[in-house]
């Protein structure tokens, strides 16, 4: 067991809503077409916030309201595949933006495994010589999509949220995991290609931000892989199915999650789903549910939680937590 303790939790999400009525003003589409196939109702979209300005405020919440100083903090990571910029990373720019003189921070780009896999990498570091750090995933999915593109344009919205993370004595903390990528089937889900585009080319290109998607290899993928990743985590603990309190799953269709749950043999009153209200957000959507249900005291101390990741890269990743 790597120890370690969730201090607080956090989410934010922009103010603006856009309902699948409203996209349904520009686009060939409606909310009884959308709703059935993914589950969602509507997604939050930025106005003129970036990555870096969703995650500073996860950052400065997460310390508000554990009373930790920023200069208290060793490290921050921030899972995203939509950055500010190539660099500095969202991670400096928050590291920065709160004055968090003593912590090292970088980002870590895994897609909508990332939250999975920026705990798993904290969890490393406590287990060494650091005492405490932040672990957010934040996107701002909204500049990614071709809002002309109704078969990826319905999908997506924009969130941060985030854990401070402490090491701690007691018998809590990642109990197993299982991480992994499948490369050779990164075609199937892309966004933001940069061209090799410089003036010894002799043809400069033009650079393709947008998501581009095989919808159906994606589900495939999810269905298939993510109950092997949760096998596998729970053979590493010992433990069965059935032990596990509550399944907190990347949040990118709701008929994937239910697909995932039958799959695995559990109720799905154990998957709980909020994808409805935000949308696929990425490496935001496990934080963002697991702050949700710990306000509603779903999740408490004394439980038993897997959390999987799973899409761009292709990645999928689990994790089992004692709380």
């Amino acid at each position: 067991m790597e120890q370690f303790t969730i201090v607080e939790s956090a989410h934010v999400v922009p103010q603006r809503v856009v309902t699948n009525d409203e996209l349904a003003t520009f686009m060939d589409t409606s909310d009884d077409w959308i709703y059935p196939r993914t589950g969602i109702h509507q997604r939050h979209v930025v106005n003129d916030e970036n990555t870096s300005d969703l995650a500073t405020s996860v950052a400065n919440e997460l310390l508000a309201k554990s009373g930790i100083t920023a200069d208290q903090l060793d490290f921050i990571i921030v899972g995203t595949m939509s950055p500010d910029n190539l660099t500095p990373s969202v991670a400096q720019q928050v590291q920065g933006n709160i004055k968090a003189n003593n912590a090292f921070a970088w980002d870590l780009s895994a897609a909508c495994s990332g939250f999975v896999y920026t705990i798993s990498m904290a969890s490393a570091l406590l287990a060494t010589k650091y005492q405490r750090g932040l672990v957010i995933g934040a996107e701002v999915l909204s500049k990614l999509v071709d809002w002309q593109d109704r078969s990826t344009a319905v999908l997506f919205g924009d969130g941060a949220a985030g854990v401070l993370l402490e090491k701690t004595s007691a018998q809590v903390g990642l109990l197993a995991e299982s991480l992994k990528t499948y490369g050779e089937q990164s075609e199937f889900l892309t966004a933001g290609h940069q061209r090799n585009s410089n003036y010894f080319t002799g043809e400069l290109s033009q650079a393709d931000p947008y998501f581009h998607m095989n919808g159906r290899e994606v589900y495939n993928f999810a269905t298939r892989q993510v109950p092997v990743v949760l096998s596998e985590a729970l053979d590493k603990a010992n433990l069965t199915a059935d032990s596990i309190d509550v399944y907190l799953l990347h949040q990118a269709n709701a008929r994937i999650i239910a697909s995932i749950a039958k799959r695995f043999g559990q109720p799905i009153e154990k998957f709980p789903i909020n994808v409805a209200n935000y949308g696929n957000t990425s490496a935001a959507s496990i934080g963002i549910l697991l702050d949700e249900l710990r306000i509603e005291g779903v999740v408490h101390d004394g439980q038993r939680i897997a959390l999987a990741g799973f899409g761009g890269g292709l990645t999928a990743g689990a994790l089992i937590i004692q709380l």
